[in-house]
């Protein structure tokens, strides 16, 4: 599946230092003002997987397909947007086009690096970059009008949907936040609302604060960021060291008691909010990593693979990544009885090894 994250926030927050650094490429232009990103960068990144060569060892595949992910530098959004300030309907068209949203805060301090809003302030700029997403969401609500005739039931649940959402933004909380119905999901998705997206807040610090750790979070008290729905990263450093050896940025890294780069924390948080995670394939061909939604059945999981895969369905072979290691391949691990043959409606957990029985 097409996994897209769109990278937001406002001018100067270090979104295409981050996107660069994560991309390990200068791509993107990275000056200290505003609107230096117009036209939105575009990359596509292996998602680092550490059990996928270790299966490819081990069925002496000959070749390694990590899933990917996509990541769209967006350019800066400034108060005012969805009224058409900045680059107004551009930068908020563009959001739509994603799954989920990186929104960069600012919270490093660099005199060489102006702010929009003249100082340092993380909750408000957050209120600011979601307050346009609101106000945008809003006015896509309000082009919704029930027809003056006589509507059926379908179009009584739609419209109901819509009105509970305004009622939900006028009061100016995002959808992501708010607790809706399956029917008022299926609305919000259905006019691809800017607010229903997923969002993963990315704290952007700088060196004295990255060694502060999670101490930083003092900063954001009654706002929506939280542990779980946050990455701290200094993008400023990351983008410095990509020329480096991915082994020798960790351990630079390690001397701000950070155990991980910048691209696998973003990653590893957009899969959690988006409900995402792997099953692992591994023969001859090829030992590859592929990416669902946590609750597909076996037969919706083979369709990944292929549209004939899942028409054709038979069984599957399933056994833990931890097992399959264990054993040294299919064959041991087929003589241990650690095979599990599974039917289409098996609920695909993350890390198992998968082999198809596919029909004609």
């Amino acid at each position: 599946m097409k996994l897209s994250v769109g990278i937001i926030g406002l001018p100067n927050a270090g979104k295409s230092t981050l996107f660069n650094a994560i991309l390990e490429k200068n791509i993107a232009e990275t000056e200290s003002y505003p609107f230096c990103t117009i036209d939105p960068n575009v990359g596509v990144v292996e998602v680092p997987d550490k059990r996928i060569p270790v299966l490819a060892k081990i069925t002496k595949s000959k070749k390694i397909v990590y899933p990917t992910i996509e990541f769209i530098d967006i350019a800066g959004l400034v108060k005012g947007a969805s009224k058409g300030e900045g680059l107004g309907n551009k930068f908020l068209s563009h959001i739509r086009e994603t799954n989920a949203i990186a929104h960069v805060i600012r919270v490093f301090s660099d005199s060489n690096v102006q702010h929009t809003q003249g100082n340092i302030n993380p909750k408000r700029d957050i209120e600011i970059v979601e307050l346009e997403l609101i106000l945008k969401d809003i006015q896509t609500l309000e082009k919704q009008k029930p027809p003056k005739s006589k509507f059926d039931k379908k179009e009584k649940v739609f419209f109901e949907g819509v009105k509970r959402l305004r009622d939900i933004l006028n009061e100016g909380i995002p959808l992501y936040r708010a607790e809706l119905e399956e029917k008022e999901k299926e609305v919000a998705n259905f006019l691809n609302l800017l607010t229903i997206k997923p969002v993963v807040f990315v704290l952007n610090v700088d060196e004295e604060q990255l060694s502060q750790g999670e101490k930083i979070y003092y900063l954001f008290k009654d706002s929506p960021v939280t542990k779980e729905n946050s990455v701290i990263i200094n993008a400023k450093l990351e983008d410095e060291l990509i020329d480096y050896p991915r082994s020798e940025r960790r351990k630079f890294l390690k001397e701000f008691n950070v155990q991980n780069l910048g691209l696998d924390k973003l990653i590893k948080r957009s899969y959690e909010i988006l409900g995402l995670i792997s099953f692992l394939t591994a023969g001859e061909k090829e030992a590859r990593g592929w990416t669902i939604k946590k609750g597909t059945n076996a037969r919706k999981a083979a369709g990944i693979i292929h549209s004939d895969f899942e028409k054709h369905f038979i069984k599957a072979n399933v056994i833990p990544y931890s097992k399959f290691v264990e054993a040294g391949g299919w064959n041991e691990a087929k003589e241990r009885g650690w095979i599990e043959i599974v039917g289409e409606d098996y609920i695909l957990k993350d890390g198992e090894v998968v082999e198809f029985k596919i029909g004609k």
